[in-house]
């Protein structure tokens, strides 16, 4: 599979909000990385919203804080998620958050092969 080509190196990255860490790929990007590993905060990763009573003082902290799909567009927006592959570590809320980055990558006109 990597014969081909160079395996992908990513920095595990994600910071308070969607706009932050968005900056921040995109200066990943801008310097030639092509992938990226987001890290989400806490109560993202529990299926929480930041607004619920259990993720206070936890939203934002540990990564970037995603409660929706404009969240998700913030965060991937401008990047081109047809070149770069995109790595997630993410648990309870799994189907919601790849639904999320799929549905941004279709606006973008990525289509699914498989």
């Amino acid at each position: 599979m990597y014969t081909g080509r160079p395996w992908t190196m990513r920095q595990y990255a994600g910071f308070g909000t969607a706009a932050e860490s968005n900056a921040r790929y995109h200066e990943l990007v801008n310097n030639g990385t092509g992938g990226l590993s987001v890290a989400f905060d806490l109560p993202t990763q529990m299926g929480y919203d930041s607004d619920h009573p259990l993720a206070s003082g936890e939203v934002g902290k540990v990564g970037v804080a995603i409660d929706s799909i404009d969240d998700m567009k913030t965060l991937f927006g401008g990047l081109p998620l047809d070149k770069v592959s995109t790595s997630m570590t993410i648990n309870a809320p799994a189907s919601s958050l790849m639904l999320m980055y799929e549905l941004v990558a279709a606006e973008q006109g990525w289509q699914r092969t498989n």
